[in-house]
């Protein structure tokens, strides 16, 4: 009977116990190099509420080398990131603009950030980006939120 339990608990963690209690909270890393650790991230459509968690593993300070995570349309995250280098610091966001789906704050290296957000009102299978707006790093700071 006790056998029975581990194999079933084990079964459970394996087959996505884990996955079901994570698959609305992602991670993803920044660096000194310019680079997010990810090119996708995917959630799936059931998640109400997701938390994305950005941690940057570089060791230069906000000021120099600071990264954020920006949730945008794909056709809006270019002038979101123009936008946000006229915003300038602390965090590189335009304030009030509603094309900003989501975003954390500017930290350096060995600090992390969170954000959560509502994802019912985003369609999907949309075409969704998420880039860091730091004067410049948005050109390879990129990638692509995919809900499915």
């Amino acid at each position: 009977m006790r056998r029975t339990f581990w194999v079933l608990a084990l079964g459970g963690l394996l087959l996505g116990g884990t996955a079901w209690s994570q698959e609305c909270s992602l991670s993803i890393e920044g660096n000194d190099q310019i680079q997010f650790s990810k090119k996708e991230l995917r959630v799936s459509k059931s998640c109400k509420e997701v938390t994305v968690t950005l941690k940057h593993v570089g060791q230069l300070a906000a000021n120099v080398m600071g990264h954020n995570w920006v949730l945008s349309a794909t056709a809006d995250y270019q002038a979101i990131a123009a936008a946000g280098q006229a915003a300038g610091p602390p965090n590189y966001i335009p304030a009030g603009d509603a094309r900003v789906l989501a975003h954390t704050n500017v930290v350096g290296g060995g600090q992390e950030t969170s954000v959560k957000f509502d994802i019912s009102k985003l369609t999907p299978g949309g075409d969704y980006t998420y880039f860091c707006t730091f004067p410049g790093h948005f050109v390879l700071m990129n990638g692509k939120l995919i809900i499915e």
